[in-house]
């Protein structure tokens, strides 16, 4: 497949315009998974988006980082964030509240925890104001964030709400110009991507890699792995929030452009999967990469089975997006070792 290189500029005139403030430390490295490649005989390539730098990094703060731009221009003082118990968007949401002066209030999804882990200390540390709402239907949080966004207009306050994982259009314009970073990355390493494999939950990642992929004209597949929900519910979602994106920045999205496998979500959203943990193993003890429970070792466990079953041809080049969220393995992690993984090469 040839590499895109004549329309990477579209992405750059196309956000020009827009409000954005630094929070990344960008371009992330794009490097190759040296051993995976060699135990399955193709060319795999990892985007590092878990070294954003910012809040311990992750992919969030791409989209905060045009969030926030519209919150500042809205004069607000208050943002108000949503996300599970361990969300990755919350804690930055919280700490890109803290850099720009502003108080942040998070709702998250599940009951009060006796002794605060992972993301919920850096939640605390950050000074944000936690919220719990006891159950894990995203609707009852967004709800319980409706609520909480009133009372705070009542008491005067001007607030800037952001829907889970910060997924509006927007938000998505992040990941427009992330796609473009990566084509430009491969340009300079001399290969040409074929494929795109991310973890997808509340759709704005995937919504502006498919805008950045029509600004760009790059003919690749883009491989929405959900960690949250069915297939056909998060296309929707994919599509309206890339179509929404696209009406921003002039260019146009085919509900055919979205692709989502829900085969590797398991019992839930935040419910981790032997296959995840297997991941998470395999990626930790072959390339020294950390992956997360909730997100990306769910992407990761879909990627070790589509070379298993080799989807991909010898000769294409396959992307694995690593868009962050190690914090959560110091939650609870299950056990502190596991079994040798199939996926491990002999002669570990």
């Amino acid at each position: 497949m040839p590499m895109v290189t004549s329309q990477l500029g579209a992405v750059d005139r196309a956000i020009a315009l827009l409000p954005r403030v630094q929070l990344a430390d960008l371009p992330t490295p794009l490097t190759r998974l040296s051993r995976l490649s060699h135990q399955f005989g193709r060319h795999l390539y990892c985007k590092r988006d878990d070294l954003t730098g910012f809040a311990f990094g992750g992919n969030k703060a791409r989209k905060l980082e045009f969030l926030v731009a519209n919150a500042r221009q809205a004069c607000v003082d208050t943002l108000v964030a949503i996300g599970g118990m361990q969300s990755n968007f919350c804690r930055m949401a919280a700490a890109a509240a803290a850099r720009a002066g502003l108080d942040c209030f998070l709702v998250l999804g599940g009951s009060r925890p006796r002794t605060p882990t992972g993301n919920i200390v850096l939640d605390q540390i950050l000074g944000a104001h936690l919220n719990y709402c006891e159950s894990e239907d995203w609707q009852d949080w967004e709800a319980a964030a409706e609520q909480l966004t009133a009372r705070l207009r009542r008491r005067g306050r001007n607030v800037f709400s952001m829907p889970i994982g910060g997924s509006t259009p927007i938000g998505a314009i992040g990941y427009a110009v992330g796609m473009a970073e990566i084509l430009r990355d491969a340009r300079r390493l001399g290969v040409a991507i074929d494929h795109i494999v991310h973890a997808s939950s509340s759709g704005g990642t995937q919504a502006g890699l498919l805008v950045g992929k029509a600004l760009t004209g790059w003919p690749g597949e883009i491989h929405g792995i959900s960690v949250a929900g069915n297939k056909v519910e998060l296309a929707n979602r994919v599509y309206r929030v890339a179509a929404g994106a696209a009406q921003l920045v002039g260019a146009e999205i085919s509900p055919h452009d979205v692709h989502v496998d829900d085969a590797f979500v398991g019992a839930g959203y935040g419910k981790p999967t032997e296959a995840g943990l297997v991941a998470i193993e395999t990626f930790a003890r072959q390339e020294g990469i950390f992956l997360d429970r909730v997100y990306t070792g769910k992407a990761g466990a879909a990627l070790l089975s589509y070379l298993d079953v080799e989807r991909f041809g010898p000769d294409e080049v396959v992307l694995f997006l690593h868009t962050g969220g190690a914090v959560e393995l110091f939650a609870q992690y299950p056990r502190g070792g596991r079994e040798r993984s199939r996926h491990r090469s002999d002669d570990d």
